[in-house]
C-alpha cells in the first residue's frame, strides 16, 4: 500500500494549480471549524484534491468527523511513508543506475511532501464522500523511535487489514486493533521490510534477474552490426 500512498502524494506537483477551490476551501473550514488546532496544515490541488494533516492525538476524531460530519462514508487506503532516504542507495540497481561519485555526495535531506510533516514516519488514509465526488487524503505525524496511534477502526471498519500491514511492513502499533498479527511473514520475523533501513540481504547475496543483465531490445543488434560495417 504504500506505493499507493506515495503516488497519490507525489503527484500533486506535477500540475498546475488553479487560483481558487471554493469547494475545497469551505471543506477545510469545517474541519478546522471541528478540531480547531489540531488541523496542522493542509494542501488544496484546486479542482483536483485535498490533502490535511492533523494531530496524531486527534486522528480517530478526525475519521469520525470525515465520516459522520462531511459524509465521507467510502474508505480507501490506509498505510505509511518512511521518508527518511535509504541509507543504500540504489544497490543492486541496474548498471545504468550506477554513480561513481555517490560516495562523495552529501546525504538526501528528508522531504514530507505536500501538507508538511515533522517525522520520519507518517500515518496516511484516504476516504471520499461517493454523493458529493470528493476525496481527503489526511496524513499524520508518528513518533520516529516508537510509532504508535490509535486503531482507525472505530471510524472505519476497512481499516483492520491496513493497519495490520502497516504493523507488520512498518512497525507501526495501532492501539485497541483486535487483532494485531502478520498477514504475510511468519510469527517471530524480525525488522520490518518496508523501512527504509532494512537491508535486503537476498538482493545483496543474488541480484534479482533482469536487473543487472539488460537485455537488447529488437532491432539494436542489428544497428550495432550497421554501424560496426560502417
Amino acid at each position: 500500500m504504500s506505493s499507493t500512498a506515495e503516488a497519490t502524494e507525489e503527484t500533486s506537483g506535477d500540475q498546475e494549480e488553479v487560483a481558487t477551490d471554493e469547494r475545497r476551501e469551505a471543506l477545510v473550514e469545517r474541519i478546522r471549524t471541528e478540531l480547531g488546532d489540531a488541523l496542522i496544515d493542509h494542501h488544496i490541488l484546486a479542482d483536483t484534491d485535498l490533502w490535511i494533516r492533523v494531530d496524531r492525538e486527534r486522528w480517530v476524531d478526525t475519521g469520525l468527523f470525515l465520516r459522520d460530519g462531511l459524509g465521507c462514508a467510502y474508505f480507501n487506503f490506509l498505510s505509511v511513508i518512511d521518508w527518511m532516504p535509504s541509507p543504500f542507495g540504489r544497490e543492486m540497481e541496474a548498471e545504468v543506475d550506477a554513480d561513481p561519485e555517490a560516495d562523495t555526495k552529501e546525504p538526501e535531506a528528508m522531504q514530507q511532501g505536500v501538507a508538511g510533516g515533522d517525522s520520519r514516519f507518517q500515518l496516511f488514509a484516504r476516504v471520499n464522500n461517493v454523493i458529493d465526488h470528493m476525496g481527503i487524503t489526511i496524513k499524520t505525524d508518528l513518533d520516529d523511535d516508537t510509532p504508535s496511534i490509535d486503531t482507525w477502526i472505530p471510524a472505519y471498519d476497512g481499516a483492520n487489514w491496513h493497519e495490520r500491514e502497516a504493523f507488520e511492513m512498518y512497525g507501526v502499533d495501532f492501539i485497541g486493533h483486535p487483532n494485531l498479527i502478520n498477514l504475510y511473514l511468519p510469527t517471530g520475523f524480525e525488522g520490518n521490510p518496508l523501512r527504509k533501513d532494512f537491508p535486503l540481504l537476498a538482493r545483496r547475496m543474488k541480484p534479482w534477474p533482469g536487473i543487472v543483465d539488460v537485455e537488447q531490445m529488437p532491432g539494436d543488434d542489428e544497428e550495432d552490426e550497421t554501424e560496426a560495417s560502417t
